[in-house]
């Protein structure tokens, strides 16, 4: 069994882990930027190594550093959380060969579902159904990028298949301007990613954000957790989410469930992932894989009661899945990404939090790293926490959620509280079932 683990991240994932690893009795190395010697888990973990400044690229993506911090602990494994390198396939495979376990997927899983192209080829392979489109990367040729542009039928997005977070796509509804959006996606994705190789799809119009959580050892198994709605969005970025998505049926849920888990045997995957879909009149369509934990993993632990923190751990150790198979979801659970930003113009809050108070009650979770009197830093992403209710069924979830919001104190930096609480008002969100342009509408209005 695993006796001691480096915690690659900061911020409140890294304390969930850190809490998970205390259950299981396993010690933890937190590791640190210099702005980060206040965090909660770096006071809490059995040791703590700082790894640079501030700046990401020379603290949490440093890879030399955080191997060096391994070494020097005596650490067993790393566990990378999510966001920094969680999903760098290189940076996996450095792990490995430094002779530590990767609380992860393979290397070269990471590495085939990071590729659009290669995660949709291996999707179809494994009877996912896919947004209609190219099969590999665009033509060079303008006249056939045209020619398949007509084939697919406008509207049409163009991707890169290094992409991510809402960057290097472009929605094109006319042929006059898809040669010009192509380059252009081109050089955006060659700056951000390093990688200016585009793909072409469909463009569904009003399509939901469904997601599957799923879960694979090394001993063959693999099973699926129910489905997560996450449709709530701000620029491609996730706001609320909840579970089980409303209007999913027991059948769909089955049918892409075990479809999914089958894919995860196929391509000899290990922990904990899940598979994202639009879905529109009926029908899922895979988008891409994200081979890591995610953000929203606390609403499927609320609904299924199953701890996807300590099951990666588990499966890393090369232990076998402890978690039925059958597992139906009970209740309903919703999570509200807390920010420190100005709920008006969506610009980043840091500073110092004079007062915090965190709400409570039955079916009411906090995951957040903040405590009275910490500076939020100006370097990194702006969630400061996570708040998620449960309850019985979705309408006692969202009362709990309502209640939960009006009772946390947050004061000394502006949060997006408010925006929370108006879409808890919205009277589409709450019949649920919105699609994923919902939020960007509703903002407009205001």
């Amino acid at each position: 069994m695993i006796k001691k683990i480096l915690i690659a991240n900061r911020g409140e994932i890294a304390l969930r882990i850190l809490r998970a690893c205390r259950e299981m009795g396993i010690k933890t190395v937190a590791i640190h930027s210099t702005a980060d010697r206040d965090l909660k888990h770096v006071r809490l973990a059995d040791e703590s190594v700082c790894i640079g400044p501030p700046s990401s690229a020379d603290s949490y993506l440093n890879v030399p550093a955080i191997i060096s911090a391994a070494e020097v602990t005596d650490a067993d494994a790393i566990h990378p959380g999510y966001g920094f390198l969680s999903e760098n396939a290189d940076f996996a495979e450095r792990v490995v060969t430094s002779g530590f376990i990767f609380i992860g997927p393979k290397a070269e899983t990471i590495r085939m579902m990071g590729d659009k192209i290669s995660a949709k080829a291996a999707m179809l392979a494994s009877n996912v159904p896919c947004v209609p489109g190219s099969d590999g990367g665009i033509p060079e040729s303008d006249d056939d990028c045209k020619k398949m542009a007509n084939e697919i039928g406008y509207p049409i997005i163009v991707k890169a298949t290094s992409g991510g977070g809402g960057r290097g796509m472009r929605t094109i509804f006319r042929e006059e301007d898809l040669i010009e959006s192509i380059q252009l996606t081109k050089t955006e994705a060659k700056t951000a990613f390093g990688n200016d190789v585009l793909y072409m799809e469909k463009f569904l119009q009003k399509p939901r954000h469904i997601e599957f959580q799923v879960l694979a050892d090394k001993h063959g198994n693999a099973i699926h957790l129910c489905e997560r709605d996450c449709s709530m969005q701000r620029r491609h970025q996730k706001v609320v989410e909840e579970a089980p998505a409303p209007g999913i049926t027991e059948k769909q849920r089955e049918t892409m469930g075990k479809r999914l888990a089958e894919a995860c045997k196929k391509i000899d995957y290990h922990g904990a992932g899940t598979f994202e879909f639009l879905y529109e009149d009926e029908e899922f369509y895979f988008i891409e894989m994200n081979t890591r934990l995610q953000v929203e993993h606390t609403v499927t632990e609320e609904i299924t009661g199953v701890d996807l923190v300590k099951q990666q751990i588990m499966v890393a150790a090369g232990e076998k899945l402890t978690v039925p198979s059958n597992l139906k979801p009970r209740g309903h659970a919703i999570e509200c990404r807390i920010n420190a930003e100005d709920s008006q113009n969506f610009l980043p809050s840091p500073g110092k939090v004079t007062r915090y108070h965190a709400p409570g009650g039955l079916g009411v979770r906090v995951d957040s790293h903040l405590y009275g009197d910490y500076s939020v830093p100006p370097y990194y992403d702006s969630m400061i926490g996570k708040l998620i209710t449960h309850g019985e069924d979705r309408e006692t979830a969202l009362a709990r959620m309502r209640g939960a919001l009006t009772e946390m104190i947050i004061e000394g930096i502006k949060t997006n509280i408010p925006l929370h609480l108006r879409i808890l008002d919205d009277p589409a969100f709450k019949q649920g079932g919105s699609n994923i342009h919902h939020l960007e509408k509703m903002l407009k209005k205001s």
